[in-house]
C-alpha cells in the first residue's frame, strides 16, 4: 500500500519541494503528521536546513522505522526526531513553526481534537498545510474540516494547488 503513495510517478505530479516551499523556511522546527515512510519528512528536513528539524509523527512503528532508514541514507538523521503517536494525542506545546497533515486528517476519528492539538503544537503565527485527497474527501467534507480548523484557531492564508488534492495553507492566530 505504501508504494502507492511513495514512488517515482508520484514525484512527477506531487513534487515535495514545490508543495513545501510555502510552508517550510530555513531554521524551522517542523511537524510531519502521518509521515508514513517520510515522503515529505526528508524534503522538509532538507528545506529546514542545518538549524532546523522535523518531528515525524505516525501511528505505526513500521513507518517510523522507514523514515529512520531514509534519513540515514540522506544524511539527515540528526535533523529528524521520530514520534510514535498513541491514543493520548500530541504532547507538543508551542514547539513548531510549521506542520503538515498530508492525506491523513480524513482518517482521524476526532478531527476537531486533532486540529486543536496541531494548533497547540504550533508557535504563534505558525503555519499549517492541510492536504486531503479528492477521491476520498468531497468538497463539502473539506469545507467541514476547514470550519473545524477555524474553530481550533487557524486562519486561511492560501489555497495552494496540489495535484489530485484539496489544500489549505493556514496560520495559527
Amino acid at each position: 500500500m505504501i508504494h502507492t503513495f511513495d514512488n517515482a510517478l508520484r514525484r512527477l505530479v506531487q513534487k515535495p519541494e514545490r508543495i513545501l516551499q510555502s510552508l517550510v523556511r530555513t531554521g524551522d522546527r517542523c511537524l510531519d503528521l502521518g509521515c508514513g515512510y517520510g515522503y515529505f519528512t526528508i524534503p522538509m528536513a532538507d528545506l529546514a536546513g542545518q538549524d532546523g528539524s522535523v518531528t515525524a509523527a505516525d501511528l505505526q512503528e513500521k513507518m517510523l522505522a522507514g523514515v529512520a532508514r531514509r534519513a540515514r541514507r540522506a544524511g539527515l538523521e540528526s535533523r529528524i526526531r521520530l514520534h510514535l503517536v498513541d491514543s493520548s494525542g500530541l504532547p507538543f506545546r508551542d514547539e513548531f513553526d510549521c506542520a503538515l497533515a498530508f492525506w491523513m486528517l480524513h482518517e482521524v476519528p476526532d478531527q476537531a481534537k486533532t486540529l486543536e492539538q496541531i494548533h497547540l503544537a504550533l508557535k504563534g503565527g505558525g503555519r499549517f498545510l492541510l492536504v486531503e485527497p479528492n477521491g476520498h474527501v468531497t468538497g463539502q467534507e473539506f469545507r467541514q474540516s476547514m470550519s473545524l480548523a477555524e474553530g481550533a484557531g487557524f486562519t486561511m492564508i492560501d489555497e495552494p494547488r496540489v495535484f489530485y488534492s484539496r489544500a489549505a495553507l493556514m496560520k495559527r492566530r
